[in-house]
């Protein structure tokens, strides 16, 4: 059976190159669950998802890493955030028609790929690099060019199986402070290449790791659950309310007769009525109960 929502970590012990590999269903459809996306959108997504968790896989840190793509195209945002424990959640925004068939510059357009890492202890960074890539992988890929200065290659899929949405990738990156002949690492990049969709998805990670390298020394380390996880909360609704001027709030209940706070990422509603803002202003922001709808 393939080993679905797991990150898998493997070393190349002859050629000082490490390799990652994911095959994601229940986290990335869940993110497409509460949205009406266009299936380029959606492959896009796949795409963010699975880049952005072998991207957190290669930071030694506590803390989250967001993958943001933004321009003046169709697809006017799209993200995805995810945190040193893999738990995942993303959103785009339109602001026009997309195509079945449209490239990642068509939905974009000019625009550019953020990579924002956020430590919890320690200085935020933030790259950034220009879309002129024709994937995300690509993208990616320069970025660690102009960044980090590592060779890295991914190789991202996305598609179905067994009726349920997929995306499954691979990354192979030199070790940090290691010297790794570049023709050895272009001769694995060249292997792993040949991986195809269907095997990602299928087939689980030692038959993969056999069959692209069965004549390396490739050691196969723990792996690491990925999820969907959102970390939107009544709490935190209550105190972005408390930042909103209290006429605005005033205006806004006796027009609807409540607030409907709404979270792009899950899809939750929470709402406030009139005693609720009371409660809110009378505790500054303690909990006022949970009135939370799905």
């Amino acid at each position: 059976m393939p080993n679905t929502d797991k990150l898998h970590r493997y070393l190349f012990e002859k050629h000082d190159v490490r390799g990652e590999l994911i095959s994601l269903s229940d986290t990335y459809s869940q993110i497409l669950e509460n949205h009406d996306y266009p299936v380029a959108v959606q492959r896009l997504l796949g795409e963010m998802l699975v880049a952005t968790s072998l991207l957190t896989a290669t930071l030694k840190f506590n803390g989250d890493i967001t993958v943001q793509l933004q321009g003046d195209g169709p697809v006017k945002l799209a993200v995805i955030n995810g945190d040193n424990l893999q738990q995942m959640r993303g959103v785009a925004r339109l602001q026009g028609e997309v195509g079945e068939h449209d490239s990642l510059k068509q939905m974009i357009g000019n625009g550019y790929l953020v990579i924002t890492i956020m430590p919890k202890e320690g200085e935020r960074y933030q790259g950034v690099v220009s879309i002129d890539g024709e994937t995300v992988a690509e993208c990616i890929e320069e970025y660690f060019r102009q960044s980090e200065q590592l060779p890295t290659r991914l190789f991202i899929k996305t598609g179905a199986h067994n009726g349920k949405a997929a995306a499954a990738g691979m990354l192979l990156q030199v070790l940090p402070a290691h010297q790794s002949n570049i023709s050895e690492f272009e001769h694995l990049a060249a292997l792993t290449e040949t991986i195809k969709s269907e095997e990602l998805f299928s087939l689980n990670v030692e038959e993969i790791l056999h069959r692209l390298y069965h004549e390396e020394d490739v050691t196969l380390f723990e792996s690491q659950n990925v999820s969907f996880h959102c970390t939107c909360s009544r709490d935190r609704c209550a105190q972005a309310l408390i930042a909103v001027s209290p006429a605005e709030i005033d205006s806004l209940l006796t027009e609807d007769g409540n607030i409907d706070m709404h979270c792009d990422y899950c899809g939750n509603h929470y709402i406030f009525e009139k005693m609720d803002i009371d409660a809110i202003r009378l505790n500054s922001g303690s909990d006022i109960g949970n009135n939370t709808r799905h």
